[in-house]
């Protein structure tokens, strides 16, 4: 297990897929993975594709992983959506808004383990169908 920092944020294929509906495959697929630097990914002996487990102070996810450029080494970045969620947290610090970068997240290699499905994860967090 390798601490990082948590960055989360809009992406184009975020946007986009949430206009198609936030059940769309789209979407889902965009805000269930993370991207990292490709010397992290080499330092971790992933690939993209593979599983990681995420692991913050406020809860742990299993997210798929893409590699990318645009992300500085010993960041990771997620997508605004349901899986960011479980790792942000809810203290506000009295501004009224949940710090969404700058969290320290634990990531490892989780390999035979999948991405909850969408719907299942609503489920288990807000016991809702």
């Amino acid at each position: 297990m390798v601490r990082f920092t948590l960055l989360t944020g809009r992406s184009l294929v975020q946007g986009v897929g949430k206009e198609a509906g936030k059940f769309s495959d789209k979407y889902i697929q965009e805000v269930s993975t993370c991207q990292m630097d490709p010397e992290d990914l080499k330092m971790l002996n992933i690939k993209p594709g593979d599983c990681v487990r995420l692991t913050t102070e406020y809860g742990s996810v299993v997210l798929k992983v893409s590699s990318s450029a645009l992300v500085h080494r010993g960041s990771v970045f997620i997508p605004y959506g349901p899986y960011a969620n479980l790792l942000i947290g809810t203290k506000t610090g009295g501004t009224g808004m949940p710090s969404f970068k700058g969290i320290p997240v634990e990531v490892e290699p989780a390999p035979g383990e999948s991405v909850p499905e969408l719907k299942e994860l609503l489920v288990k967090m807000y016991g809702r169908k």
